[in-house]
């Protein structure tokens, strides 16, 4: 399955896993709590190492999910898609999220 038919859901959820594999002292910290509470924590850590990394949540998941090339293409693509629906000129987008492009 390539990165363009994978759904947002889907990729997130594959991301995760994958994350979880990468920090293996966080599955040892949480491995007491219930699932849900797991699943939360998983999250929660996801969503900070993206603010770390300077990415939203949904670019970590896309940097997990694909290879180099495919990250750089797709982010930006899915940016544009962004920048679209907001009916926000190019540009000023890119300046907005401190995009290089």
């Amino acid at each position: 399955m390539t990165v363009k038919q994978m759904t947002q859901e889907a990729r997130h959820e594959e991301a995760l896993k994958k994350y979880v594999l990468d920090v293996p002292e966080l599955k040892e910290e949480i491995k007491d709590l219930s699932p849900d509470d797991q699943k939360d924590q998983i999250q929660w850590a996801f969503e900070d190492e993206a603010e770390a990394q300077g990415l939203q949540p949904w670019e970590l998941s896309l940097k997990y999910t694909s290879s180099p090339e495919e990250f750089e293409a797709a982010r930006l693509a899915l940016h544009k898609e962004a920048a679209e629906v907001l009916g926000v000129d190019w540009e000023e987008y890119c300046e907005m999220n401190n995009l290089v492009v």
